[in-house]
């Protein structure tokens, strides 16, 4: 709720914040930033909060908005000029769960983008709202038809396609192309990156692992490999913060 009004990226109607609630500083930073936009705060009662909400178990504070806007496609490979393009793909993630932790990593290592395939994926709803935590109000997020086609264009527009798979020769430590523009690929839930998708990368690297399980889940091997490219980019003094929720 906060990063949505924090963003601004879309138009809030309303916020509804349950009445009983303990005072807390993020309360504080949401009534203020209504506030700031000019977005009316009603506090109502528990049941009228569940009843208004779309996921189970509302934690407290929900928010009528418009629809989140969709990136440009080719804008998203271009970049915007102030920052070389980072970008996450999702090759047929299906689980929300994932995709929301996938978003949520992409946005926190600095990502620029994220691309995302209208079939055969899960998409923006609120359980993957839930679990992104705020990243799909700062994080541009643009859909294809299909990926195969849509990283051969970015390839066109000078992007390195990275694809992770665990049966690749390379390691992502090896990666050489962290300070150009780059597209991490990451691949489904156990089958891992489609043979088309594959084809269109530039590279395929491995996660090296050390104990006796032969694979991360999509969602740790994405953050892994996204870190990977964001540990090179960084300039001095980037901020740091512990990890939440």
């Amino acid at each position: 709720m906060r990063e949505l009004l924090l963003a601004g990226r879309r138009t809030v109607r309303e916020v509804l914040i349950e009445r009983d609630l303990r005072p807390a500083a993020i309360l504080d930073d949401i009534r203020e930033l209504a506030a700031g936009r000019r977005v009316p705060l009603r506090e109502v009662g528990r049941g009228r909060l569940v009843s208004e909400a779309v996921t189970e178990a509302p934690q407290g504070v929900l928010a009528r908005a418009g629809s989140l806007p969709i990136a440009d496609l080719d804008a998203t490979f271009s970049g915007d000029g102030s920052r070389v393009p980072f970008l996450l793909a999702l090759d047929g993630v299906t689980d929300p769960r994932n995709l929301g932790a996938l978003l949520r990593s992409a946005e926190c290592a600095g990502a620029t983008g994220a691309v995302l395939p209208r079939r055969r994926s899960a998409h923006i709803t609120p359980a993957v709202a839930k679990a992104a935590a705020g990243a799909i109000e700062h994080l541009p997020i643009a859909l294809t038809p299909g990926l195969p086609a849509a990283l051969a264009r970015a390839a066109d527009a000078g992007v390195w396609v990275v694809g992770l798979d665990a049966d690749a020769d390379r390691p992502i430590g090896d990666l050489p192309v962290s300070t150009s523009p780059v597209m991490v690929v990451v691949g489904a839930e156990g089958a891992g990156l489609s043979r088309l998708v594959r084809q269109r990368c530039d590279l395929v690297c491995a996660i090296p692992l050390h104990g006796n399980l032969g694979s991360l889940n999509v969602a740790a091997a994405g953050t892994v490999a996204l870190y990977e490219v964001a540990t090179r980019r960084s300039p001095p003094g980037s901020r740091s913060t512990p990890a939440q929720g």
